[in-house]
């Protein structure tokens, strides 16, 4: 009776150790599975980073619902926060500007054209395409009355009169490719007053201070009616908005970047300008915004905007001198 009792407690432990490792199995085989769904989803989605200013927000809904269905990951940062996002592989692509790229991630290198950024770009495994249409660089701008009463259409035009009153940020003031540099190329004589970019609109429209200096994509340029000059000695560097990608992506999501082609020379200045306005000014959701733009421009046909012919899909000789705009903020840019 002992040896049989002993038999079958052997028995019924190997039955159970054996029930227990198929469990274990199981549970194992279960997590590696659930583990590798969200990797297999991950890579037939789009997924597309924006920093942390309203310009980045729109272009990332453009280009998110141009190749629906992405993920949108919003306000991940400044330029040295979404890029490492992009080269870690949690985003795909993003909006940038070839002025930032130029200067900041590729500190300096010399790149004046697409081919030779993305020959830079390679060896990261990035490249740069889709050019959307419009130039989100420095400028000055003065009220418009101004500028018919006094003839002021280029800088070279401001330059020639000191006593009007400049009113700069505190930024441009300190950039290496903002007043200092400016000053000497057009041979600007005024001492400007620094101000935060922001309270610059209200000191120009209440007349405290003649000319600003502005981005030129800037929402408020339309809505008080001001006049971009024209930089004819061409100081500033350009900051054409692009598309910066993983290399991979147009194998990964062919038929997806197809249709994010179609977005090439799309945007325009005054057309981004509208967009900002209606964020900032209008409180629109961004993702309306982007639907709205995509529709009007989808009855409209393709655009062939004098900006990007002239920008960077072309050869670009503009230099490239200066800081990136990654590395400082402003109320509501931040590159």
């Amino acid at each position: 009776m002992d040896g049989c009792a002993k038999r079958k407690d052997v028995d019924t432990l190997t039955r159970m150790h054996l029930l227990r490792s198929l469990w274990r199995a199981a549970l194992l085989f279960s997590m590696a599975w659930l583990a590798a769904a969200p990797a297999q989803a991950a890579d037939d989605t789009l997924r597309v980073g924006s920093k942390r200013f309203t310009e980045s927000y729109i272009l990332a809904e453009l280009l998110a619902q141009t190749a629906a269905p992405p993920v949108v990951r919003r306000g991940l940062g400044n330029t040295a926060i979404v890029y490492e996002a992009l080269r870690s592989g949690e985003i795909d692509l993003y909006a940038e500007y070839t002025g930032t790229i130029a200067l900041e991630i590729l500190k300096g290198s010399p790149a004046d054209t697409r081919e030779a950024m993305n020959a830079a770009l390679a060896p990261m495994g990035l490249g740069v395409a889709i050019p959307l249409g419009f130039n989100d660089g420095y400028a000055l701008a003065v009220r418009a009355a101004d500028a018919d009463r006094l003839g002021l259409r280029t800088l070279s035009d401001l330059a020639k009169h000191p006593e009007l009153k400049l009113g700069l940020s505190n930024e441009f003031l300190g950039r290496a490719d903002g007043w200092k540099g400016l000053a000497a190329r057009y041979g600007f004589t005024q001492t400007p007053t620094g101000l935060d970019h922001g309270l610059a609109y209200d000191a120009l429209v209440a007349k405290q201070i003649d000319a600003i200096d502005i981005y030129t994509t800037d929402a408020k340029i339309d809505h008080l009616g001001l006049r971009v000059l024209e930089d004819d000695r061409r100081y500033f560097p350009r900051y054409d908005a692009v598309v910066l990608y993983k290399l991979d992506l147009p194998t990964r999501l062919p038929k997806v970047w197809a249709a994010l082609q179609t977005l090439e020379g799309k945007v325009d200045e005054h057309a981004m300008i509208a967009m900002n306005a209606r964020a900032e000014l209008q409180s629109v959701p961004f993702d309306v915004i982007a639907r709205d733009f995509l529709a009007s421009a989808g009855k409209a046909g393709k655009a062939q905007p004098q900006e990007a012919k002239r920008g960077f899909t072309a050869n670009s000789s503009a230099p490239t001198s200066g800081s990136s705009r990654a590395s400082t903020c402003c109320w509501w840019r931040c590159r």
